[in-house]
């Protein structure tokens, strides 16, 4: 059997972490088995449903790497294809009209929740003839339930999981407008997509029991179901947008590599022994729907910068000055001289091993970017006094007559002149570090003096020294 999975996602928001996660999943399992991964949008609830929700779909999915194997399909232009198998079922028997008003159902809820049940429709409509005038008045179609007995739903994730068929309504499958619900495109949709395998949120476990009877209805094979915890705050509450319930264009925003992000979502609530670190095409290999966890996952923003960090500094040099001169662009306001971008990636290396995001990595860049005269930070200004502008004048002497300009000859000059003058190597290299970049935070000084190369650094240093 072919594997067909699909992502199916309502648009009336952006792509969130949840969905995200459910889109890798349902991906990644088609892609274990060579088999194929679709999207439909579903766009029924047309009120709420909004272009600019389908786009930043689309640019999420893009932004991960998940690509759909097919063009993706909209569920609002299968509607005719809906309400004909709603009419076939209603020939059948196995569904009805249902002509009750707005104000019997309220208090057909009203009665059934005093008495503490869970159906809310009393079936009235079932059983009743209408007359051949009733048939021209708008009615709901509603699907026969099963009245007795139980359902059970054999869950690849959730296991064996059953509930009483008195507990189950006879649900709308069209409404008395004649368009045809979320149950009944659902259903229809996945059997004509050849859907073989649906994994979702277990929020949809509920509409399982029902869809179920629907594709029975229909007689039609039923899809494997795998129903999959939400993810939860850190603190194990609903998430927040502190904690993850944001867009996953926001994680772009933020910096985030997206292996980085789809290695953090894959190991939302799955795992493969004490593997952390997970490329994707091994994530292809070991993907498997059994070793999806039942228990709720826990967004953790610290974990997810921490994993962005190993990402940032396994990248090459080039790569991540491809993501980061968009964003000094924004920071700057002007474009980045060829002399500056040479500099960056020279002192690459040492500039990724600090920083938690592309943010942080395009920020701290900018000491490479800056041309004289430097702007001194006001807080780095008091290092900037006349004892240690003397000290630095000491340097600037000492390193003129220097002929190797490289990390441990500049480290090995620096620390002489400290010990001619009788202090310490920090002592020397802090004035330095905001005599050259402005700043007191940077990498290495030597590593930073090895980029500028020895006519910059000197020109650099004579500026604040006046030497």
């Amino acid at each position: 059997m072919k594997v067909v999975t699909r992502f199916a996602p309502s648009p009336t928001g952006y792509l969130h972490i949840g969905g995200a996660r459910t889109a890798l999943f349902n991906w990644l399992f088609a892609k274990h088995h060579e088999g194929q991964f679709l999207l439909r949008i579903e766009d029924t609830d047309r009120r709420r449903s909004t272009s600019d929700a389908v786009d930043k779909i689309f640019s999420g999915l893009k932004w991960l790497g998940i690509e759909c194997d097919e063009p993706p399909v909209f569920q609002s232009s299968n509607s005719t294809r809906h309400i004909e198998i709603a009419q076939k079922l209603l020939n059948q028997g196995k569904a009805y009209r249902c002509f009750c008003t707005q104000d019997d159902l309220t208090e057909m809820r009203k009665k059934a929740r005093s008495e503490g049940k869970t159906r809310l429709y009393d079936r009235r409509c079932r059983d009743y003839k209408p007359t051949e005038s009733e048939l021209n008045n708008s009615s709901s179609i509603r699907i026969k339930m099963p009245t007795e007995g139980k359902t059970l739903i054999n869950d690849i994730v959730q296991g064996d999981v059953k509930v009483s068929n008195d507990n189950l309504d006879d649900f709308i499958i069209i409404r008395p407008d004649g368009t045809p619900t979320y149950m009944l495109a659902v259903v229809v949709d996945d059997h004509d997509m050849g859907i073989t395998h649906i994994i979702r949120g277990d929020d949809h476990l509920n509409n399982a029991f029902r869809q179920l009877h629907l594709f029975h209805a229909c007689d039609w094979t039923v899809p494997k179901l795998a129903h999959i915890p939400l993810i939860h705050g850190s603190d194990g509450a609903k998430l927040s947008k502190r904690d993850g319930s944001l867009g996953v264009e926001s994680y772009e925003k933020m910096g985030i590599l997206k292996d980085a992000m789809n290695n953090y979502l894959l190991r939302l609530g799955w795992s493969h022994g004490n593997e952390e670190i997970i490329s994707r095409d091994k994530a292809i290999e070991w993907f498997n729907l059994n070793s999806i966890g039942r228990s709720p996952s826990r967004f953790d923003t610290e974990k997810l910068l921490n994993l962005n960090t190993h990402y940032i500094r396994n990248s090459s040099n080039k790569e991540l000055i491809s993501y980061i001169l968009p964003i000094i662009f924004q920071l700057m306001g002007s474009e980045i001289s060829s002399i500056a971008i040479d500099r960056i990636e020279r002192g690459m290396p040492g500039l990724k091993q600090r920083s938690k995001s592309l943010i942080e990595l395009a920020r701290s860049s900018l000491i490479y970017n800056t041309e004289m005269p430097i702007l001194i930070q006001k807080d780095a200004a008091e290092h900037l006094n006349p004892k240690n502008i003397s000290l630095l004048s000491c340097l600037h002497q000492n390193m003129k007559k220097m002929g190797k300009w490289d990390h441990d000859s500049l480290e090995e000059i620096v620390r002489e002149t400290a010990e001619d003058n009788n202090i310490k190597l920090r002592q020397m290299a802090q004035p330095l570090r905001v005599a050259l970049t402005g700043s007191t935070v940077s990498p290495s000084i030597f590593e930073v003096m090895e980029v500028f190369g020895k006519d910059e650094t000197l020109n650099r240093l004579k500026t604040v020294t006046k030497v």
